[in-house]
Protein backbone atom coordinates (compact mmCIF):
# COMPACT_ATOMS: atom_id res chain seq x y z
CA UNK A 1 0.00 0.00 0.00
CA UNK A 2 1.39 4.07 -1.08
CA UNK A 3 2.30 5.42 1.91
CA UNK A 4 1.63 9.19 3.68
CA UNK A 5 4.39 11.06 5.07
CA UNK A 6 4.08 12.92 8.34
CA UNK A 7 7.01 15.71 8.94
CA UNK A 8 6.64 16.32 12.88
CA UNK A 9 6.71 13.75 15.45
CA UNK A 10 4.54 15.81 18.34
CA UNK A 11 0.84 14.83 19.44
CA UNK A 12 -0.39 16.54 16.35
CA UNK A 13 2.31 14.33 14.10
CA UNK A 14 1.74 11.36 16.08
CA UNK A 15 -2.32 11.50 15.96
CA UNK A 16 -2.04 11.67 12.03
CA UNK A 17 0.32 8.84 12.33
CA UNK A 18 -2.21 6.72 14.31
CA UNK A 19 -5.36 7.54 12.43
CA UNK A 20 -3.68 6.70 8.99
CA UNK A 21 -2.87 3.38 10.48
CA UNK A 22 -6.36 3.33 11.60
CA UNK A 23 -7.46 3.88 8.12
CA UNK A 24 -4.95 1.63 6.56
CA UNK A 25 -2.58 3.49 5.29
CA UNK A 26 1.68 3.28 5.38
CA UNK A 27 3.30 5.92 7.11
CA UNK A 28 6.56 7.62 7.53
CA UNK A 29 7.09 9.89 10.45
CA UNK A 30 10.15 11.98 9.56
CA UNK A 31 11.40 14.52 12.50
CA UNK A 32 14.32 16.42 13.35
CA UNK A 33 14.90 16.12 17.07
CA UNK A 34 15.81 12.55 18.16
CA UNK A 35 13.07 12.43 20.22
CA UNK A 36 9.51 11.95 19.55
CA UNK A 37 6.62 14.43 21.34
CA UNK A 38 7.75 18.34 20.58
CA UNK A 39 6.27 20.79 22.23
CA UNK A 40 3.42 18.64 23.70
CA UNK A 41 5.84 17.32 26.23
CA UNK A 42 5.97 20.39 28.00
CA UNK A 43 2.33 20.52 28.29
CA UNK A 44 1.28 19.99 31.37
CA UNK A 45 -2.13 21.97 32.08
CA UNK A 46 -3.90 19.34 30.46
CA UNK A 47 -6.66 19.08 27.25
CA UNK A 48 -9.61 20.84 26.60
CA UNK A 49 -13.09 18.67 25.52
CA UNK A 50 -16.95 19.55 25.93
CA UNK A 51 -19.00 17.28 26.93
CA UNK A 52 -16.75 14.00 27.80
CA UNK A 53 -17.58 11.64 30.05
CA UNK A 54 -15.54 12.77 32.99
CA UNK A 55 -17.71 15.73 32.91
CA UNK A 56 -20.62 14.08 32.90
CA UNK A 57 -19.48 11.86 35.95
CA UNK A 58 -18.29 15.74 37.78
CA UNK A 59 -21.55 16.81 37.06
CA UNK A 60 -19.82 19.83 34.45
CA UNK A 61 -22.66 21.65 32.55
CA UNK A 62 -20.68 22.03 29.38
CA UNK A 63 -21.28 21.41 25.87
CA UNK A 64 -19.73 22.50 22.66
CA UNK A 65 -21.98 25.23 21.75
CA UNK A 66 -20.69 27.00 25.04
CA UNK A 67 -16.86 25.68 24.20
CA UNK A 68 -17.34 27.14 20.57
CA UNK A 69 -18.34 30.50 22.03
CA UNK A 70 -15.78 30.54 24.89
CA UNK A 71 -13.26 29.90 21.74
CA UNK A 72 -14.96 32.67 19.80
CA UNK A 73 -14.46 35.08 22.19
CA UNK A 74 -10.88 34.27 22.75
CA UNK A 75 -10.32 34.38 19.00
CA UNK A 76 -11.88 38.14 18.53
CA UNK A 77 -11.51 39.62 15.21
CA UNK A 78 -9.91 36.80 13.68
CA UNK A 79 -12.51 34.00 14.54
CA UNK A 80 -12.33 31.46 12.08
CA UNK A 81 -16.32 29.60 12.60
CA UNK A 82 -15.56 26.56 10.40
CA UNK A 83 -12.32 25.97 12.28
CA UNK A 84 -13.49 26.51 16.24
CA UNK A 85 -16.80 24.25 14.68
CA UNK A 86 -13.98 21.61 14.31
CA UNK A 87 -12.55 22.01 16.90
CA UNK A 88 -14.78 22.19 19.77
CA UNK A 89 -17.77 19.88 17.85
CA UNK A 90 -14.73 17.35 18.20
CA UNK A 91 -13.12 17.85 21.37
CA UNK A 92 -15.10 15.41 23.53
CA UNK A 93 -14.46 12.98 21.27
CA UNK A 94 -11.21 13.38 21.11
CA UNK A 95 -10.50 13.56 25.03
CA UNK A 96 -12.66 9.99 24.94
CA UNK A 97 -10.56 8.68 22.17
CA UNK A 98 -7.49 9.34 24.31
CA UNK A 99 -8.94 7.75 27.22
CA UNK A 100 -10.23 4.34 25.09
CA UNK A 101 -7.50 4.13 22.58
CA UNK A 102 -4.28 4.65 24.91
CA UNK A 103 -6.00 3.73 28.31
CA UNK A 104 -5.01 7.70 29.43
CA UNK A 105 -5.91 8.88 32.86
CA UNK A 106 -8.03 12.38 32.35
CA UNK A 107 -9.72 12.18 35.35
CA UNK A 108 -8.98 15.44 36.12
CA UNK A 109 -11.02 18.34 35.47
CA UNK A 110 -10.37 22.47 35.70
CA UNK A 111 -10.82 25.17 34.63
CA UNK A 112 -8.33 27.61 32.74
CA UNK A 113 -8.15 31.73 31.88
CA UNK A 114 -11.26 32.06 29.83
CA UNK A 115 -13.41 29.26 30.69
CA UNK A 116 -16.76 29.28 31.62
CA UNK A 117 -16.67 25.90 32.30
CA UNK A 118 -14.31 23.54 33.83
CA UNK A 119 -13.23 21.48 30.59
CA UNK A 120 -9.23 21.21 30.47
CA UNK A 121 -8.57 17.63 31.61
CA UNK A 122 -5.04 16.02 33.02
CA UNK A 123 -4.29 13.15 34.89
CA UNK A 124 -1.53 11.56 37.12
CA UNK A 125 0.03 9.40 34.39
CA UNK A 126 3.62 9.97 33.63
CA UNK A 127 5.64 10.02 30.00
CA UNK A 128 5.48 6.54 28.69
CA UNK A 129 8.10 6.48 26.25
CA UNK A 130 7.17 5.46 22.20
CA UNK A 131 5.24 2.75 20.97
CA UNK A 132 6.71 3.27 17.34
CA UNK A 133 5.13 -0.36 15.88
CA UNK A 134 3.58 -0.70 12.46
CA UNK A 135 4.98 2.38 11.10
CA UNK A 136 8.36 3.87 10.19
CA UNK A 137 9.74 6.61 11.96
CA UNK A 138 13.32 8.56 11.38
CA UNK A 139 14.58 11.08 13.97
CA UNK A 140 16.91 13.36 13.32
CA UNK A 141 15.94 13.88 9.80
CA UNK A 142 15.39 17.06 8.62
CA UNK A 143 12.86 17.86 5.82
CA UNK A 144 13.89 20.59 3.53
CA UNK A 145 11.86 21.09 0.61
CA UNK A 146 8.56 20.03 -0.76
CA UNK A 147 8.34 17.92 -3.86
CA UNK A 148 5.49 18.65 -6.70
CA UNK A 149 4.64 17.67 -9.99
CA UNK A 150 3.65 19.70 -12.81
CA UNK A 151 -0.21 19.72 -11.59
CA UNK A 152 0.91 21.27 -8.88
CA UNK A 153 0.02 18.77 -6.40
CA UNK A 154 2.78 17.56 -3.28
CA UNK A 155 4.21 14.22 -4.27
CA UNK A 156 6.58 14.15 -1.74
CA UNK A 157 9.22 15.51 0.66
CA UNK A 158 13.39 16.00 0.41
CA UNK A 159 15.50 15.59 3.70
CA UNK A 160 18.83 15.62 5.62
CA UNK A 161 19.57 12.01 6.96
CA UNK A 162 22.66 10.96 8.27
CA UNK A 163 24.57 13.29 6.34
CA UNK A 164 22.84 12.52 3.01
CA UNK A 165 19.69 14.21 1.24
CA UNK A 166 16.64 11.74 1.09
CA UNK A 167 13.52 11.76 -1.29
CA UNK A 168 10.35 10.13 0.14
CA UNK A 169 7.28 9.85 -2.16
CA UNK A 170 3.34 10.68 -0.97
CA UNK A 171 0.54 12.74 0.23
CA UNK A 172 2.03 15.21 3.01
CA UNK A 173 0.89 15.72 6.62
CA UNK A 174 3.08 18.69 7.53
CA UNK A 175 3.17 18.70 11.97
CA UNK A 176 6.26 20.81 12.56
CA UNK A 177 5.09 22.89 15.30
CA UNK A 178 5.47 26.54 15.45
CA UNK A 179 8.19 29.23 15.30
CA UNK A 180 8.17 31.10 18.69
CA UNK A 181 11.88 30.03 18.73
CA UNK A 182 12.83 30.81 15.68
CA UNK A 183 15.96 33.04 15.63
CA UNK A 184 17.51 32.05 12.99
CA UNK A 185 18.77 34.16 9.88
CA UNK A 186 15.19 33.99 7.94
CA UNK A 187 13.03 34.28 11.53
CA UNK A 188 9.59 34.59 11.11
CA UNK A 189 9.79 35.82 14.42
CA UNK A 190 12.12 38.27 13.69
CA UNK A 191 9.94 39.75 10.66
CA UNK A 192 6.62 39.78 11.89
CA UNK A 193 6.80 40.52 15.40
CA UNK A 194 10.34 41.92 15.98
CA UNK A 195 9.23 43.58 19.22
CA UNK A 196 9.62 39.61 20.78
CA UNK A 197 12.92 38.97 19.17
CA UNK A 198 14.45 39.50 22.66
CA UNK A 199 12.02 37.87 24.74
CA UNK A 200 12.66 34.85 26.60
CA UNK A 201 10.85 31.57 25.13
CA UNK A 202 8.83 28.37 26.34
CA UNK A 203 9.52 26.65 23.42
CA UNK A 204 11.92 23.66 22.36
CA UNK A 205 15.00 24.83 19.52
CA UNK A 206 13.56 23.25 17.41
CA UNK A 207 10.47 25.37 16.94
CA UNK A 208 12.02 27.30 13.88
CA UNK A 209 9.06 27.95 11.60
CA UNK A 210 10.13 24.99 9.37
CA UNK A 211 6.63 23.99 7.81
CA UNK A 212 5.17 27.27 7.77
CA UNK A 213 8.61 27.77 5.31
CA UNK A 214 9.03 24.90 3.18
CA UNK A 215 5.32 25.21 2.09
CA UNK A 216 5.04 29.06 1.75
CA UNK A 217 7.68 27.87 -1.30
CA UNK A 218 5.72 26.11 -2.68
CA UNK A 219 3.02 28.55 -2.39
CA UNK A 220 0.75 27.63 0.30
CA UNK A 221 -0.79 31.13 1.92
CA UNK A 222 0.38 31.83 5.64
CA UNK A 223 -2.41 33.85 8.00
CA UNK A 224 -1.90 35.54 11.27
CA UNK A 225 1.77 35.29 11.32
CA UNK A 226 2.24 38.54 13.73
CA UNK A 227 -0.56 36.94 16.33
CA UNK A 228 2.50 35.59 18.19
CA UNK A 229 0.94 34.82 21.97
CA UNK A 230 3.26 35.96 25.02
CA UNK A 231 2.03 33.77 28.27
CA UNK A 232 2.17 35.66 31.30
CA UNK A 233 3.71 32.90 33.55
CA UNK A 234 7.56 31.85 32.50
CA UNK A 235 9.17 30.66 35.42
CA UNK A 236 12.53 32.66 36.46
CA UNK A 237 15.29 30.63 37.40
CA UNK A 238 17.17 32.47 40.23
CA UNK A 239 20.57 30.94 39.24
CA UNK A 240 20.01 31.70 35.53
CA UNK A 241 17.31 34.71 35.38
CA UNK A 242 18.44 35.64 32.02
CA UNK A 243 18.49 32.51 30.41
CA UNK A 244 16.37 32.54 26.77
CA UNK A 245 14.64 29.32 27.48
CA UNK A 246 12.65 29.28 30.01
CA UNK A 247 10.01 26.55 31.84
CA UNK A 248 6.31 26.99 32.23
CA UNK A 249 4.44 27.49 35.04
CA UNK A 250 1.61 26.11 33.93
CA UNK A 251 -2.01 27.74 33.74
CA UNK A 252 -3.36 25.35 35.85
CA UNK A 253 -1.49 26.54 39.07
CA UNK A 254 -3.87 29.94 38.56
CA UNK A 255 -6.61 27.40 37.10
CA UNK A 256 -6.22 25.91 40.96
CA UNK A 257 -6.43 29.39 42.98
CA UNK A 258 -2.63 30.61 42.62
CA UNK A 259 -2.54 34.46 42.68
CA UNK A 260 -0.17 37.11 41.16
CA UNK A 261 1.00 39.46 43.21
CA UNK A 262 3.64 42.37 42.52
CA UNK A 263 6.29 43.02 44.61
CA UNK A 264 4.31 45.42 47.11
CA UNK A 265 2.61 42.06 47.84
CA UNK A 266 -0.46 43.26 45.81
CA UNK A 267 -2.54 41.82 43.01
CA UNK A 268 -2.89 43.23 40.06
CA UNK A 269 -5.18 41.21 37.52
CA UNK A 270 -8.15 39.16 37.36
CA UNK A 271 -5.54 35.43 36.76
CA UNK A 272 -7.92 33.80 35.12
CA UNK A 273 -8.34 36.05 32.26
CA UNK A 274 -6.80 35.58 28.87
CA UNK A 275 -3.10 35.12 28.57
CA UNK A 276 -2.40 38.18 26.50
CA UNK A 277 -4.68 40.46 28.74
CA UNK A 278 -2.62 38.64 31.86
CA UNK A 279 0.65 39.33 29.88
CA UNK A 280 -0.50 42.97 29.32
CA UNK A 281 -1.04 43.96 33.11
CA UNK A 282 1.58 42.52 34.00
CA UNK A 283 3.84 44.89 31.37
CA UNK A 284 1.40 47.88 32.69
CA UNK A 285 1.74 47.19 36.42
CA UNK A 286 5.53 47.03 36.09
CA UNK A 287 6.01 46.65 39.50
CA UNK A 288 8.76 43.40 39.32
CA UNK A 289 9.46 40.78 40.29
CA UNK A 290 6.09 39.25 39.62
CA UNK A 291 5.88 36.03 42.31
CA UNK A 292 2.88 33.19 41.46
CA UNK A 293 1.97 31.99 44.84
CA UNK A 294 -0.03 29.01 45.95
CA UNK A 295 -1.81 28.19 49.21
CA UNK A 296 -2.31 24.46 50.96
CA UNK A 297 -5.25 23.31 49.34
CA UNK A 298 -4.10 24.98 45.87
CA UNK A 299 -0.57 23.35 46.19
CA UNK A 300 -2.05 20.03 47.33
CA UNK A 301 -4.34 20.09 44.16
CA UNK A 302 -1.84 20.30 42.07
CA UNK A 303 1.01 18.79 44.03
CA UNK A 304 3.38 16.79 40.87
CA UNK A 305 3.66 20.82 39.67
CA UNK A 306 4.84 22.00 42.36
CA UNK A 307 7.19 18.82 43.47
CA UNK A 308 8.40 19.58 40.19
CA UNK A 309 9.12 23.13 40.21
CA UNK A 310 10.72 23.07 43.80
CA UNK A 311 12.71 19.90 42.89
CA UNK A 312 14.48 21.97 39.91
CA UNK A 313 14.84 25.38 42.01
CA UNK A 314 12.22 27.27 40.54
CA UNK A 315 9.98 27.59 43.15
CA UNK A 316 10.54 27.73 46.94
CA UNK A 317 7.83 26.11 49.54
CA UNK A 318 7.66 27.81 53.23
CA UNK A 319 6.17 27.18 56.27
CA UNK A 320 3.89 30.32 57.24
CA UNK A 321 2.58 33.29 56.18
CA UNK A 322 5.84 34.55 57.87
CA UNK A 323 8.08 33.17 56.26
CA UNK A 324 6.27 34.49 53.05
CA UNK A 325 6.41 37.84 53.58
CA UNK A 326 10.30 37.80 54.40
CA UNK A 327 10.59 36.46 50.61
CA UNK A 328 8.66 39.43 49.76
CA UNK A 329 11.15 41.65 51.60
CA UNK A 330 7.67 43.06 53.51
CA UNK A 331 5.79 43.17 56.42
CA UNK A 332 3.34 40.32 57.68
CA UNK A 333 0.65 42.85 57.67
CA UNK A 334 0.71 43.51 53.56
CA UNK A 335 0.13 40.20 52.96
CA UNK A 336 -2.52 39.68 55.73
CA UNK A 337 -4.32 42.41 53.76
CA UNK A 338 -3.90 41.44 50.83
CA UNK A 339 -5.06 37.68 51.93
CA UNK A 340 -8.53 39.34 53.57
CA UNK A 341 -9.03 41.64 50.43
CA UNK A 342 -9.41 38.89 48.46
CA UNK A 343 -11.40 36.84 50.86
CA UNK A 344 -14.06 39.53 50.75
CA UNK A 345 -13.90 39.23 46.99
CA UNK A 346 -14.37 35.03 47.63
CA UNK A 347 -17.61 36.34 50.20
CA UNK A 348 -19.35 38.89 47.97
CA UNK A 349 -18.33 37.71 44.25
CA UNK A 350 -17.08 40.83 43.72
CA UNK A 351 -13.45 41.41 42.64
CA UNK A 352 -12.06 44.99 41.63
CA UNK A 353 -9.93 42.83 38.80
CA UNK A 354 -13.09 41.53 37.68
CA UNK A 355 -12.54 37.81 38.51
CA UNK A 356 -15.36 35.11 38.77
CA UNK A 357 -14.20 31.93 40.05
CA UNK A 358 -12.76 31.30 42.80
CA UNK A 359 -11.41 28.62 44.89
CA UNK A 360 -12.01 29.12 48.34
CA UNK A 361 -10.54 31.86 50.79
CA UNK A 362 -6.51 32.17 52.19
CA UNK A 363 -5.40 31.35 55.60
CA UNK A 364 -2.13 33.67 56.19
CA UNK A 365 -0.97 30.24 58.55
CA UNK A 366 -0.36 27.87 56.00
CA UNK A 367 1.90 26.45 53.70
CA UNK A 368 3.12 28.43 50.29
CA UNK A 369 4.56 27.61 47.20
CA UNK A 370 5.92 30.64 45.36
CA UNK A 371 7.52 31.37 41.74
CA UNK A 372 8.84 34.63 39.95
CA UNK A 373 7.36 35.04 36.63
CA UNK A 374 7.67 36.14 33.81
CA UNK A 375 6.00 36.90 30.30
CA UNK A 376 7.33 34.32 27.48
CA UNK A 377 7.27 33.35 23.91
CA UNK A 378 4.84 30.81 24.15
CA UNK A 379 2.72 30.24 21.13
CA UNK A 380 2.09 30.83 17.84
CA UNK A 381 -1.47 31.51 16.40
CA UNK A 382 -0.49 32.60 12.84
CA UNK A 383 0.63 29.63 10.39
CA UNK A 384 -0.78 28.05 7.37
CA UNK A 385 -3.95 28.45 5.92
CA UNK A 386 -6.17 25.29 6.08
CA UNK A 387 -9.59 24.40 5.77
CA UNK A 388 -11.74 22.36 8.05
CA UNK A 389 -10.48 19.46 6.31
CA UNK A 390 -6.88 20.42 6.98
CA UNK A 391 -6.00 20.49 3.33
CA UNK A 392 -3.52 23.29 3.24
CA UNK A 393 -5.04 26.71 1.04
CA UNK A 394 -2.61 28.12 -1.70
CA UNK A 395 -2.71 31.59 -2.25
CA UNK A 396 -5.45 32.09 -4.70
CA UNK A 397 -7.85 30.31 -2.17
CA UNK A 398 -7.98 26.37 -3.44
CA UNK A 399 -6.37 23.13 -1.37
CA UNK A 400 -3.05 22.29 -2.50
CA UNK A 401 -3.48 18.45 -3.62
CA UNK A 402 -1.69 16.14 -1.54
CA UNK A 403 -0.67 19.01 1.23
CA UNK A 404 -2.89 18.81 4.89
CA UNK A 405 -1.68 20.21 7.87
CA UNK A 406 -2.18 19.82 11.71
CA UNK A 407 -1.23 21.59 14.93
CA UNK A 408 0.54 24.82 15.46
CA UNK A 409 1.91 25.00 11.92
CA UNK A 410 -1.71 25.76 10.91
CA UNK A 411 -3.15 29.35 11.24
CA UNK A 412 -6.28 30.27 12.00
CA UNK A 413 -7.62 27.64 14.40
CA UNK A 414 -6.89 29.63 17.54
CA UNK A 415 -7.93 33.55 16.44
CA UNK A 416 -6.13 36.53 17.83
CA UNK A 417 -5.50 34.32 21.16
CA UNK A 418 -5.39 30.61 22.16
CA UNK A 419 -7.41 29.45 25.39
CA UNK A 420 -5.41 26.96 27.55
CA UNK A 421 -5.64 23.23 26.91
CA UNK A 422 -6.61 24.05 23.42
CA UNK A 423 -3.33 23.29 22.32
CA UNK A 424 -3.26 19.66 22.52
CA UNK A 425 -6.74 19.64 21.58
CA UNK A 426 -5.87 21.35 18.34
CA UNK A 427 -3.40 19.04 17.71
CA UNK A 428 -5.63 15.50 18.42
CA UNK A 429 -8.76 17.25 16.36
CA UNK A 430 -6.53 18.32 13.64
CA UNK A 431 -4.23 15.70 13.60
CA UNK A 432 -7.04 13.36 13.72
CA UNK A 433 -8.77 15.25 10.76
CA UNK A 434 -5.52 15.46 8.57
CA UNK A 435 -5.21 11.57 8.71
CA UNK A 436 -8.46 11.02 7.76
CA UNK A 437 -8.41 13.82 4.57
CA UNK A 438 -5.01 12.51 3.60
CA UNK A 439 -6.17 8.49 3.80
CA UNK A 440 -9.01 9.39 1.72
CA UNK A 441 -6.72 11.35 -0.42
CA UNK A 442 -4.25 8.66 -0.90
CA UNK A 443 -7.07 6.40 -1.92
CA UNK A 444 -8.67 8.50 -4.34
CA UNK A 445 -5.12 9.20 -6.03
CA UNK A 446 -4.46 5.82 -5.80
CA UNK A 447 -7.22 4.61 -7.28
CA UNK A 448 -6.63 6.99 -10.53
CA UNK A 449 -3.58 5.79 -10.53
CA UNK A 450 -3.95 2.11 -11.67
CA UNK A 451 -6.69 3.23 -13.49
CA UNK A 452 -3.47 4.55 -15.87
CA UNK A 453 -1.18 1.64 -16.46
CA UNK A 454 1.63 2.41 -17.50
CA UNK A 455 1.44 5.93 -17.28
CA UNK A 456 4.10 7.51 -14.95
CA UNK A 457 1.49 7.84 -12.15
CA UNK A 458 1.43 4.26 -12.51
CA UNK A 459 5.18 3.73 -12.13
CA UNK A 460 5.08 6.53 -8.99
CA UNK A 461 2.67 4.59 -7.59
CA UNK A 462 4.44 1.61 -7.84
CA UNK A 463 7.38 3.43 -5.69
CA UNK A 464 5.15 4.50 -3.70
CA UNK A 465 3.68 0.70 -2.94
CA UNK A 466 7.17 -0.61 -1.88
CA UNK A 467 6.71 -2.04 1.77
CA UNK A 468 8.61 0.21 4.11
CA UNK A 469 12.40 -1.28 4.30
CA UNK A 470 12.95 -0.25 7.57
CA UNK A 471 10.46 -1.11 10.40
CA UNK A 472 10.13 0.61 12.83
CA UNK A 473 12.38 0.76 15.78
CA UNK A 474 13.58 1.66 19.47
CA UNK A 475 15.27 5.52 19.23
CA UNK A 476 18.58 5.10 17.30
CA UNK A 477 20.06 7.73 20.04
CA UNK A 478 19.60 5.50 23.37
CA UNK A 479 22.51 6.31 25.10
CA UNK A 480 25.40 3.49 25.63
CA UNK A 481 27.21 2.70 28.28
CA UNK A 482 30.97 3.82 27.94
CA UNK A 483 33.56 1.59 26.96
CA UNK A 484 35.00 -0.51 28.95
CA UNK A 485 32.44 -0.70 31.89
CA UNK A 486 30.22 -3.43 32.45
CA UNK A 487 26.93 -3.39 32.91
CA UNK A 488 27.20 -5.25 36.53
CA UNK A 489 29.77 -3.13 37.85
CA UNK A 490 29.41 -1.26 41.15
CA UNK A 491 29.82 2.34 42.25
CA UNK A 492 29.89 4.31 45.09
CA UNK A 493 28.17 7.61 45.53
CA UNK A 494 31.48 9.23 45.38
CA UNK A 495 32.20 7.65 42.58
CA UNK A 496 29.35 8.96 40.57
CA UNK A 497 29.62 12.61 41.80
CA UNK A 498 32.77 12.72 39.97
CA UNK A 499 31.01 12.41 36.90
CA UNK A 500 29.01 15.91 36.83
CA UNK A 501 30.11 17.33 33.46
CA UNK A 502 28.11 18.06 30.39
CA UNK A 503 30.88 15.62 28.63
CA UNK A 504 30.62 12.85 31.15
CA UNK A 505 27.30 12.52 32.97
CA UNK A 506 26.43 9.69 35.32
CA UNK A 507 22.98 9.47 37.15
CA UNK A 508 21.76 7.33 40.01
CA UNK A 509 17.68 5.85 39.30
CA UNK A 510 16.93 3.46 41.58
CA UNK A 511 19.95 2.12 42.38
CA UNK A 512 21.02 1.41 39.35
CA UNK A 513 24.14 3.63 37.73
CA UNK A 514 23.70 5.27 34.32
CA UNK A 515 25.91 6.92 31.91
CA UNK A 516 23.62 9.86 30.23
CA UNK A 517 26.50 11.60 28.32
CA UNK A 518 25.19 10.67 24.93
CA UNK A 519 21.58 10.72 25.64
CA UNK A 520 21.83 14.55 26.82
CA UNK A 521 21.43 16.18 22.98
CA UNK A 522 18.60 13.89 22.66
CA UNK A 523 16.75 14.42 26.30
CA UNK A 524 13.35 15.72 25.24
CA UNK A 525 13.17 17.91 27.96
CA UNK A 526 16.30 19.54 27.05
CA UNK A 527 20.31 18.93 28.46
CA UNK A 528 19.21 21.23 31.62
CA UNK A 529 17.21 18.52 32.90
CA UNK A 530 19.71 15.85 33.12
CA UNK A 531 22.35 18.48 33.76
CA UNK A 532 20.77 19.41 36.75
CA UNK A 533 21.13 15.49 38.49
CA UNK A 534 24.83 15.18 37.00
CA UNK A 535 26.41 12.95 39.28
CA UNK A 536 23.60 13.04 41.82
CA UNK A 537 20.45 10.37 42.63
CA UNK A 538 17.57 11.37 40.17
CA UNK A 539 15.44 8.74 41.45
CA UNK A 540 12.79 11.04 42.91
CA UNK A 541 12.75 13.59 39.69
CA UNK A 542 12.61 10.77 37.42
CA UNK A 543 9.81 8.67 38.72
CA UNK A 544 8.08 11.86 38.77
CA UNK A 545 7.71 12.19 35.41
CA UNK A 546 8.23 8.66 33.99
CA UNK A 547 7.20 4.97 33.84
CA UNK A 548 9.46 2.97 35.35
CA UNK A 549 9.41 0.75 31.93
CA UNK A 550 11.38 3.68 30.02
CA UNK A 551 14.68 2.75 31.05
CA UNK A 552 14.76 -0.95 29.95
CA UNK A 553 12.57 -0.49 27.05
CA UNK A 554 14.71 1.97 25.41
CA UNK A 555 17.95 2.86 27.16
CA UNK A 556 19.14 -0.38 28.69
CA UNK A 557 22.25 0.40 27.45
CA UNK A 558 22.92 3.28 29.83
CA UNK A 559 22.69 0.88 32.43
CA UNK A 560 26.56 0.34 33.79
CA UNK A 561 25.38 -0.67 37.19
CA UNK A 562 24.63 -0.04 40.47
CA UNK A 563 24.98 1.87 43.30
CA UNK A 564 27.85 -0.26 45.96
CA UNK A 565 25.85 -0.31 49.47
Amino acid sequence: MAQVIVVGGGLAGLSAAHTLLERGANVLLLDKQGFMGGNSTKATSGINGAGTEAQRELGIPDSPKIFFDDTKKSARELARDDLIRVLTGRSGDAVDWLQTKFSLDLSKVSRLGGHSQPRTHRGDAQFPGMNPERVRILKKARVSKLLKDESGAVVGVEYQHSGKTETAYGPVILATGGYAADFTENSLLKKYRPEYWNLPTTNGEHCTGDGQKIAIAVGANAIDLEKVQVHPTGLVDPKEPDAKVKFLAAEALRGVGGLLLDSTGKRFVDELQHRDYVTGKIWENGKYPIRLVLNGPASKEIEWHCKHYVGRGLMKRFESGEALAKEFGLAPEVLKKTFEDYNQSVRTKKDPFGKKFFQGEWKFDDIFNVAIMTPVLHYTMGGLEIDAESRVIDKSGKPIPGLFAAGEVAGGVHGANRLGGSSLLGCVVFGRVSGDSAAAYLLQTTSAAVQKAGGRLGALVGQLSTPSPTPATAPTSAPAAAPGKAASGEYTAAEVAKHNKKDDIWVIIDGQVLDVTSFLPDHPGGEKAILLYAGRDATEEFNMLHDPKVIPRYAPDAVIGKVKA
